[in-house]
């Protein structure tokens, strides 16, 4: 595992950690650097952005209001949000669709950061919304607004969703309809608090806090070289993706929740429904409710979710059985450059993460 991490680093990820356990065992390491500028290297217990992570946690967070019976699942969205959501749309959407982003609501991001819009060609893209939004305070209606705007990616309840932010910040509005707070303090009182982690928080201004790497942004080689973003106003994401944790924290999550600790096994197999969805790089993945099912052959199905903030990328998966656990942080993201045609192209990094990511899976298995 240290020399498997050691070749990510090898390949250009500045610093890289993570955690493994299995059958009870526990191991964990890191390489490289958590500051390019100084060398600081890179820690194994450091507090990280999680990204998208996140949405594990809030999706929970809405079973625990389904058992209660404040939520219900397939009552439409318009039942609880007439005004965010109104007419025929908040008739068709119903809650699980958010969940599981088969509402056909498109993704906020390329109308809040409008110097993205080209995505995915990345010559008509420029990083500088990037940098503009870095303090930025944006509120949750005012992203909402921005995806309901735009055209639908399908239509609700279609047998392929397409991956949106905008569904998870609506998910927020629910629970804090419902709950009388905001999402992320029930969520930190009910999820965070009930798993017993005390690594793990939605940050309140734009510094991270506890000792972290700096996060380096390359976007596809537009930001060259890449740039730390670890200072970032989150509003842009919120309990879509703004949590901090730990590898150490998100393992002992997943486990919590996959046995049953979290939710009730019934809100569990709730989750674990899963649909094809096409994810933000344009690849179908099997998701439930702010859950994702990855197949790994000989070695099992895995749950768990991977996330992305600007400069932060992290991947939490646990086995089925709950007796094999993987999370690992790296402070690079969008290292792939374009060609010629302005498509990404492979780079050495993401051969070294699937063998880093294999090995940490299925190494008993070899």
């Amino acid at each position: 595992m240290d020399a498997a991490l050691d070749a990510v680093h090898r390949a250009g990820i500045p610093g890289v950690f993570a955690q493994v356990r299995a059958d009870g065992r526990t191991w964990q390491g890191a390489s490289g650097v958590a500051d390019l500028a100084t060398g600081r290297p890179v820690r194994a217990g450091l507090h990280h952005r999680v990204g998208s992570v996140t949405k594990t946690f809030t999706a929970a967070a809405v079973l625990q209001q389904v058992e209660q019976g404040r939520i219900r699942l397939d009552a439409p969205i318009g039942d609880y949000l007439p005004r965010l959501v109104p007419g025929e749309r908040g008739r068709k959407i119903t809650v699980r669709m958010l969940l599981n982003n088969t509402s056909g609501i498109p993704d906020y991001l390329p109308y809040a950061f409008p110097s993205l819009a080209g995505f995915p060609s990345i010559p008509d893209m420029s990083p500088e919304s990037i940098e503009d939004n870095r303090y930025r305070e944006f509120t949750p209606h005012e992203l909402i607004r921005m995806g309901l705007d735009a055209p639908p990616t399908g239509e609700p309840g279609g047998p392929t969703g397409v991956y949106s932010n905008t569904n998870y910040l609506l998910i927020g509005q629910l629970l804090e309809l419902v709950t009388g707070t905001t999402a992320e303090d029930y969520i930190t009182r009910h999820v965070i608090e009930r798993a017993g982690l005390r690594h793990t928080s939605f940050p309140s201004g734009p510094r991270i806090k506890g000792p972290h790497a700096r996060m380096y942004e390359g976007f596809y080689g537009l930001i060259d070289p890449p740039r730390d973003f670890s200072v970032y106003n989150m509003s842009w994401v919120g309990p879509s993706a703004a949590l901090v944790s730990t590898m150490d924290d998100l393992n002992r999550f997943y486990a919590r929740l996959l046995a049953g600790d979290i939710v009730s096994r019934a809100s569990l197999a709730q989750m674990q429904r899963t649909v094809p969805v096409v994810a933000l790089d344009g690849s179908t993945i099997q998701y439930g409710l702010g859950l994702h099912k990855v197949v790994v052959p000989g070695c099992g199905t895995f749950w768990g979710h991977d996330g992305s903030a600007w400069g932060a990328g992290a991947i939490s998966l646990t086995r089925d059985d709950g007796r094999r656990q993987m999370s690992v942080a790296v402070n690079l993201q969008r290292w792939n450059r374009p060609d010629a045609s302005g498509q990404p192209q492979p780079h050495a990094i993401d051969g070294a993460l699937k063998s880093l990511y294999g090995l940490a899976m299925c190494e008993d298995e070899h």
